[in-house]
């Protein structure tokens, strides 16, 4: 009688834990298919994307948040595959039809509410390192008519340049050559991308305004990004 009358005062709470846990399991993952939703506009875009590619994006929501470690899976009944991400927190995604179906899920290894998941348009970077400055501002052309096609607060912005990420400052070695006259990019610490709060890396930031149209920008290095900028 003393375990069953135990049992009874213990079991609101047990209940109770239970739901807690079962939401806290919850906030680790995200669903695939709004995943896929966001992901899949980019590959039925119509207009120019030759310059671009895109990502699934893991960001620290603040400037104390870490990418050390972070693991991001997708799984589901019948799908188990673990998406790699790079130092800016990138994942190739995968638009996976069975995946969709399963109602998948993608989950981390640590707490949702302290990180934000995103599609993540870049520049693709090139072997050989030479970029045409025409190129470049039809790179960020590119994007800024993609963001727009996406986001209607990007209506107003204009491209102003584009920003060379690296991890080491060794290989943050990018030049401007106009002519016969060759002039490297400061470095500076900061984030990758525009709108991010964490993330110290090199990065070499070439804007259209101070540099004739016709030249070349050399990067000794492949870049870890090249990210748009936008005014």
């Amino acid at each position: 009688m003393k375990t069953l009358t135990l049992l009874r005062t213990m079991l609101p709470a047990l209940c109770l834990a239970a739901v807690s846990c079962a939401a806290q399991a919850q906030e680790e993952w995200v669903s695939y298919r709004d995943a896929y939703k966001q992901m899949v506009v980019f590959a039925k875009y119509g207009k120019p994307k030759n310059f671009l590619q895109v990502h699934y994006q893991v960001s620290p929501r603040d400037a104390a948040g870490t990418l050390d470690g972070l693991h991001l899976t997708l799984t589901g009944k019948n799908t188990q595959l673990n998406l790699p991400l790079d130092a800016a927190g990138r994942a190739i995604f995968p638009l996976l039809k069975a995946a969709y179906d399963d109602n998948a899920v993608l989950a981390l290894n640590r707490r949702l509410a302290h990180y934000r998941f995103m599609p993540r348009v870049s520049i693709m970077s090139r072997n050989d390192g030479i970029y045409e400055s025409a190129d470049l501002r039809a790179a960020c052309e590119q994007a800024l008519a993609y963001q727009r096609f996406v986001d209607a607060s990007y209506n107003a912005k204009k491209c102003s340049g584009v920003r060379f990420v690296f991890v080491n400052r060794a290989e943050a070695l990018v030049q401007v050559k106009f002519g016969q006259r060759e002039a490297p990019l400061p470095v500076v610490d900061g984030p990758a991308f525009e709108g991010e709060t964490a993330g110290a890396f090199r990065t070499a930031t070439y804007r259209f305004a101070d540099w004739s149209s016709q030249g070349q920008v050399v990067s000794q290095n492949t870049p870890l990004a090249i990210a748009p900028l936008y005014d």
